[in-house]
Formats: C-alpha cells, sequence, structure tokens
C-alpha cells in the first residue's frame, strides 16, 4: 500500500508537499492500492515499397544517366543566403497580440478558486498572447495547477481538462474544469518518537485527530507546530521526520505516520562567545533572563539574542544551543550556548532639532562610543546650541550594569538659559541610577533615584527692591522617580494607561541651607475607538513645600506653557508675572514662576497610513501658593499634525490661547518628535 511522504524542513508553500498527478495514483509518495497498467507498444506503422527511400548507390545506372543531377553532392550551407526577405509595407516588428478570457470552473466547492487565479498562467498573461498555441499552453499548465490544488485539499481523485473555445463573434475564451471527485480523509494517526517529560507532549503538540481532511496547508502546520513547541518545553534539538501517508482508496482515508527524534530533553547550563567580541561570555549572562538548570526554552534564547542586539554594538549576532553531555541533577542535559558575535561600529553621530513659540530653535547635537568601556561603557558629548540655550555636557553610562536594563550614569554639564523668566548659568553634576523601559521588553514597573549638585548663577526679580538682581545659588538634590505603564507602545500608545512620580529632596544654599520639597505627579491614559481613532489625556500636578517663592532659584520654580505642557501659549508664558517696566515705562510683564501648577490636555488622534490629524485642547495654571488650584485655569486650543516614522511620529503643531489676554501669543507653533504625551 503506497504513502505519502514529504520534507517537514520545506517551506510551507500553498500547495507543497502534496502535488501529484491525476488519479488514481498521486505523486509525492501518494501510493494507490492499484496495479498501474502494463505498457502497450504502439502499432509500427507500415511504409508501401514504392514509397520507401531507396539510397543513390543502389539506383541503376540508367537512372544515373538519364538524371546526372542525382549524382551530384549537395551544395555547401554556407552557399545559402539565410537573410530574411524585407516585403515592403510589412512591420515584423509589430507583435500580433490576441485577447481571451479565462474561466474556470469545478473548484468553487472546494473554495480553490482564488488560488487557482493568484497561480495562474492564464491569468498572469493578463488575457492577452502572441497566438492560439500559446493560450493552448498555459491552459495545459494549468490543468496541472488545478490538479495540485485539489491535491492539496485532499482530493487525490481529482482531475482537470482544458478547452478553448471560440464563440461565433466573440473573444477567445480559455476554459478550466476540475473534477475534484473524494477528499480523503486521515484514517489513523502514528507518532514513532521517544517517550517526553511530560508524556505525551508530541500528540498534544500535533493538531490532528481522525476524520481530519488530508490538507496541505493542515498537516503542514500541525508539523511546524511541534518542531515550534517541543523547543519551548525543554527540547531543543528534536527534528520532526518525513511524514507517510498510506492512501485507502476503498475507504477514502490515509493511514498517517509521523517520525520524531525528540533529542536529549535540555535544561539552561553554561555560555561561550566566539567572533569579534563586543564583551565577554560573563556579561552574556548578565543580559539572559534564566538560570543555569532551568528547562530550555527557546523564547528565552530568543529574548538573549534580542537584548544582544539592542545594546548597538554588533553588527550580526547569534545564539545557538549545543549539547554537552553534562547530566543535571534534574537528568535533563545541560547545554551550552554559543553567542557568536560580530561586533559592529561602536561610535554615533546624532542629531535633533525643534521649535517652540517662546523656547525659540533649538538643536542638539552628540558624539557617542557606547563601548569604550567594555562591557558597555558609554561616553557621550552632547552640544545644545540654540536661540535660548546653549550648553554642553559629557555622560558616562554603563548600560545592564550588573543587571538588563538597568542603567549608571554619571554627567556633568554647563549651560546657559536665556528665557523670559530668568537668565542663568548652570553647572551641573551628577550621578543616576534608573530600570528603564526598552522597545524590546516595556516594563510595568520602571525607577530611578540619583544625587545632583547644582551651582547656578541667575537674575532674578527681588520684590523688596522693585528690581532685578542677579543671585548666585547652590543647591543639593535627591531625585527620585517611580513609574506604572500599561501601555501598548512607549512611542505611540493606542490603549492603556501611565503613572509617573517624581519626588526631589533638596536644599537650596544662599548664606545658609534652606530644605524643601519638589513634587509632581502626572497620569496619562489612552482608550482607542475602531481602528483610526485614538483619544489621549493627560493631567499633572506639582507643588513645592518647605520654601518662599522667593527664596527658591528661578530654574527651580515650577512654570507652564508651551509643546511639552499647555500649547497655545508661549514657553513658560503662563502663571504669575512681575510688576517691572522698562526704561521707557513699559510694562515688561515677565514670568516669574510659582510654586504649584496644574494641567490637563486632551486629544483625538486620527491616523490614516503614516499621517495623522489631532485636534486638542489643553489646560493649566501655575501658583504662587505651595498647592495648585483650580482657579483662573487658561485653555488652548489647536489641531495638529503627524507623520508617523519607524522610531516614532513627527510632530507639528498649532494652537492659539482661548480668551486671549494682551501680550499674550496669537499663534503657538511647535515641531518635535514623538506624541505630545
Amino acid at each position: 500500500m503506497p504513502s505519502l511522504s514529504g520534507d517537514i524542513n520545506a517551506p510551507l508553500e500553498p500547495i507543497a508537499g502534496f502535488d501529484a498527478p491525476a488519479a488514481p495514483v498521486p505523486q509525492a509518495g501518494v501510493q494507490a492500492q492499484t496495479t498501474p497498467p502494463a505498457p502497450v507498444a504502439a502499432p509500427r506503422p507500415t511504409v508501401p515499397a514504392s514509397e520507401a527511400a531507396v539510397p543513390a548507390e543502389t539506383l541503376p545506372d540508367a537512372v544515373l544517366t538519364e538524371a546526372p543531377e542525382l549524382a551530384q553532392p549537395l551544395p555547401p550551407l554556407n552557399s545559402f543566403n539565410v537573410e530574411p526577405v524585407e516585403v515592403a509595407g510589412v512591420d515584423d516588428a509589430r507583435a500580433v497580440v490576441i485577447r481571451y478570457d479565462t474561466v474556470i470552473n469545478g473548484l468553487d466547492d472546494i473554495d480553490g478558486t482564488a488560488q487557482f487565479r493568484s497561480l495562474s498562467a492564464l491569468e498572469e498573461g493578463d488575457g492577452k498572447a502572441a497566438n492560439a498555441t500559446m493560450v493552448q499552453a498555459r491552459a495545459k499548465e494549468d490543468e496541472q495547477l488545478a490538479v495540485r490544488i485539489m491535491h492539496a485539499k485532499g482530493y487525490y481523485d481529482g482531475t482537470a481538462i482544458s478547452a478553448i473555445e471560440q464563440p461565433q463573434g466573440g473573444r477567445l475564451r480559455a476554459v478550466v474544469t476540475a473534477s475534484p471527485g473524494r477528499q480523503y480523509k486521515l484514517g489513523s494517526i502514528r507518532i514513532v518518537a521517544q517517550p517526553t517529560v511530560p508524556a505525551g507532549m508530541i500528540d498534544a503538540a500535533l493538531p490532528l485527530k481522525v476524520g481530519d481532511p488530508i490538507e496541505a496547508e493542515r498537516v503542514q502546520g500541525a508539523e511546524a507546530n511541534v518542531s515550534l513547541t517541543l523547543p519551548q518545553r525543554g527540547y531543543p534539538f528534536v527534528q520532526v521526520g518525513q511524514r507517510d501517508i498510506l492512501l485507502d482508496d476503498t475507504t477514502v482515508t490515509g493511514a498517517y505516520t509521523l517520525p520524531v527524534d525528540t533529542g536529549p530533553r535540555a535544561s539552561f547550563g553554561t555560555y561561550s562567545t566566539t567572533g569579534k567580541l563586543a564583551f565577554d561570555a560573563e556579561h552574556v549572562g548578565v543580559l539572559a533572563r534564566f538560570d543555569r538548570g532551568e528547562l530550555y526554552d527557546n523564547r528565552k534564547v530568543d529574548d538573549l539574542r534580542s537584548a544582544l542586539v539592542a545594546t548597538g554594538l554588533f553588527s550580526g549576532v547569534s545564539v545557538e544551543p549545543q549539547r554537552t553531555g553534562q547530566i543535571a541533577p534534574d537528568g535533563s542535559e545541560y547545554v551550552n550556548l554559543l553567542v557568536k558575535q560580530d561586533a559592529g561600529p561602536a561610535r554615533t553621530l546624532a542629531g535633533e532639532a525643534g521649535y517652540g513659540t517662546g523656547q525659540g530653535l533649538r538643536v542638539e547635537g552628540s558624539w557617542t562610543h557606547r563601548n569604550l568601556f567594555p562591557p558597555e561603557g558609554a561616553l557621550i558629548v552632547r552640544g545644545v546650541a540654540g536661540t535660548q540655550e546653549q550648553g554642553l555636557g559629557v555622560t558616562f553610562r554603563r548600560s545592564n550594569a550588573g543587571r538588563r536594563d538597568r542603567t549608571f550614569q554619571v554627567l556633568a554639564n554647563a549651560s546657559r538659559s536665556n528665557y523670559d523668566a530668568f537668565e542663568a548659568f548652570t553647572g551641573t553634576l551628577g550621578v543616576r541610577w534608573s530600570y528603564d523601559s526598552t522597545p524590546i521588553w516595556q516594563k510595568r514597573f520602571t525607577y530611578a533615584y540619583g544625587g545632583e549638585l547644582i551651582g547656578t548663577n541667575e537674575d532674578t526679580y527681588d520684590f523688596e527692591a522693585g528690581e532685578r538682581r542677579r543671585k548666585t545659588y547652590g543647591i543639593a538634590a535627591l531625585p527620585l522617580f517611580a513609574g506604572f505603564d500599561t501601555s501598548d507602545n512607549l512611542l505611540n500608545p493606542t490603549k492603556g494607561f501611565r503613572i509617573k512620580l517624581n519626588v526631589s529632596p533638596e536644599a537650596s544654599v544662599q548664606g545658609s541651607a534652606r530644605p524643601y520639597g519638589r513634587f509632581m505627579v502626572e497620569g496619562t491614559a489612552y482608550y482607542p475607538i475602531g481602528d483610526s481613532i485614538v483619544i489621549a489625556g493627560r493631567a499633572r500636578a506639582g507643588s513645592i513645600q518647605g520654601i518662599e517663592r522667593d527664596d527658591l532659584a528661578p530654574s527651580r520654580r515650577y512654570y507652564a506653557g508651551g509643546g511639552g505642557s499647555v500649547r497655545g501659549f508661549g514657553f513658560q508664558e503662563l502663571g504669575p508675572r512681575t510688576p517691572e517696566v522698562d526704561d521707557e515705562g513699559n510694562n515688561l510683564n515677565r514670568p516669574i514662576g510659582g510654586r504649584s501648577l496644574n494641567e490637563f490636555a486632551i486629544e483625538a488622534r486620527y491616523r490614516f497610513g503614516n499621517f495623522g490629524i489631532v485636534p486638542f485642547i489643553d489646560a493649566g495654571q501655575v501658583y504662587e501658593s505651595a498647592l495648585p488650584t483650580a482657579s483662573d485655569l487658561r485653555f488652548g486650543a489647536g489641531i495638529g499634525g503627524r507623520f508617523y516614522t519607524n522610531f516614532g511620529p513627527m510632530r507639528v503643531d498649532v494652537a492659539t490661547p482661548l480668551a486671549r489676554k494682551p501680550g499674550e501669543s496669537k499663534i503657538a507653533l511647535y515641531i518635535s518628535i514623538g506624541q505630545a504625551f
């Protein structure tokens, strides 16, 4: 009794692995319970003696004498003129085109018409051919296609014929007619494999049952599931063999047999590395999310490979399990993970630019060596040049510092800020530890902590003297951050919510030390409406406790207004203002900041393809008091455009303040990368 077999490692084509000729004997290992007929010899044609060829040398001399040309040698081939004859008025370069229609019958009942049309030679010809012979050749090719489709769906008795028709006065028609016949089904299922732990793992992973149609897609998908499931459950070296299906044309069933070599049950063991190294095997272990002795799971190996790629240090990297022969206490075999590294360029130049009303143009550039101090010790030099901000900074950053996704940083920078609210020359030294989300693993809970020493010389309005004066402040801070995130995407969330809390105990030294605390809480939420609209909302509140506003450095106060705050207003435009006037008696009305704020925003993000439109309304205010209130809220409204890229949306927002007051911006423009929140 013959069999149907195929290579499980072959690519899954729509009808691959189940190709066979018309019934009753399928190809590709399909054997029917019939005996092939004996070959029948074609009758040998007879030729009348009067028409038989006679060699020249056997002709009578009389014949040669009467026709001497018969005895002459043939002229050489190179004496013939083989150039085509040109006929006036005839353009041989213009090809003759005939048009035809394609008709397929018989595949609708087995849901094969769409697949046939997608692969058809007749359809690929787009209804055009040079001649009828070409149409007929395509139709013959499509006969075989129809048979293969029927076999792939379990109809191994299927046949197909084609015909070329020329209706009276109509265009040519190529008709392919399929006769599926009976559909074969699984009569029995047998798996030949070693025992697994737990027992029956392969049976559970093979989603086939007796009575299922013998369809190529169903069978290949089931076998692929075995190859996928077992490496996730401790069998990294599993190999699914070549299936065998024994067809019975009497019962219209097939006996299915699948050999599986499970290989040893394995657990994680050691690491090794080879190639052009970016770091050693010990640091590979830092990136892994599994421990020695843990049951092998190739999903965790894929996660390790993704983490290696995310370091940005490789032009190529792979992770492969290797047998060691070492037996673990649970009876499994330890595997070694071989990491093949190909370290790529570690230096990066980057830049970004933005514009905001009140903040002006801002351009930032950076040079980074991501592995100057292996493993993953980066040196970053940044520079900022803008109409109202300039600065230079140096940062040492250790990524995956003793733990995956934990970052350690030491930074030093100097900057000059020149805004309506204040002008400041500031130097900062800081250290920071953080546990961050990444595009590979977006975490629910994140945190950061550290310390800062800040020296700043700033001009501030002295209410007692009624004029601006420069003061120098020394500030020590211990900033803390905690975040909780259920959103679905770091750069462009469409559902879920986020909560962020910032707490910074600080001390200001200006003659004497003044301790105080800065607090900020923010929540954002994202709610999808259909496939193309997301309603996004944000609320933020801040408070500074333990110090009077005028004793606080202007750069440490709260401000509102701008592209990341209340749109429609210029940068830092909201809140209390000074009563100062210029030399001509004009009220300068500069913002002075406060000890508390609140902000609210809601927007509708409508996306179509790579573009989007976002109408929004924002609200907020800054207060002199230590706690925010809901009084005197200011509103801004506008509309934005989005261009979605693979690294996040590019944003252009235009807004205007509602109930605008004298001196406030009429129109505010914001250009940046990323959503507003």
